[in-house]
């Protein structure tokens, strides 16, 4: 259900999503996920981004790995995606709409995996992080930023109760799906930080 809510209010936040304070905010921390992204993988062949929204990140990326043959976005909005193939200023850019929980690709596509200020919404987090751990090629990377703090703590026993909103439990979810050596990364104000982690 919290899946659904969520999807329908960035369905109808996606056309305005890149503008005001809102939007600048989310650029900022794209710009600071692709940063760790040039830092884990310096040259992937092939990149996905999960929750990818408008877009912008994954362009972001292309701009930074002129070798990428692959750039890929997936979202549950199938609004965000609207926009984010609108957008699209590069022909190796695909979007399409689907859930973090269930990648359509095969095992091993990618050389790095990013996804910012979207795992928060995963409907299961662990589900997620399994699925990009498989679409992960052996040595390849994860970038994932969102929401972790102990300032989050009083969340958990209310509606985000079973999330990860803690840099211990965001570890315990990337090493029990097999990614190893997390690294964890100030992003951006004090609550959004981000996590490294190889396959």
């Amino acid at each position: 259900m919290a899946r659904d809510r969520d999807v329908a209010a960035f369905g109808e936040r996606a056309q305005g999503y890149d503008e005001g304070w809102r939007g600048r905010m989310h650029h900022q921390i794209a710009d600071g996920a692709a940063d760790l992204a040039r830092a884990c993988a310096p040259a992937p062949r092939s990149v996905l981004d999960v929750g990818c929204g408008t877009g912008y990140l994954l362009g972001r990326l292309a701009a930074c790995f002129p070798q990428a043959e692959v750039l890929a976005g997936i979202d549950a909005a199938p609004a965000m995606i609207e926009v984010a193939r609108a957008a699209a200023a590069d022909d190796r850019l695909r979007f399409v709409a689907g859930t973090a929980e269930r990648l359509p690709w095969p095992a091993a596509s990618f050389d790095l995996v990013v996804t910012t200020t979207s795992f928060d919404h995963w409907a299961d987090q662990r589900a997620g992080l399994a699925e990009c751990a498989r679409v992960l090629a052996p040595g390849g990377c994860l970038v994932l930023a969102d929401l972790f703090s102990a300032l989050l703590l009083p969340t958990l026993l209310a509606g985000r109760r079973a999330k990860a909103r803690t840099r211990r439990r965001a570890t315990r979810l990337l090493t029990a799906t097999g990614l190893h050596s997390p690294h964890w990364h100030r992003l951006y104000a004090v609550i959004i930080q981000a996590v490294t982690a190889t396959k």
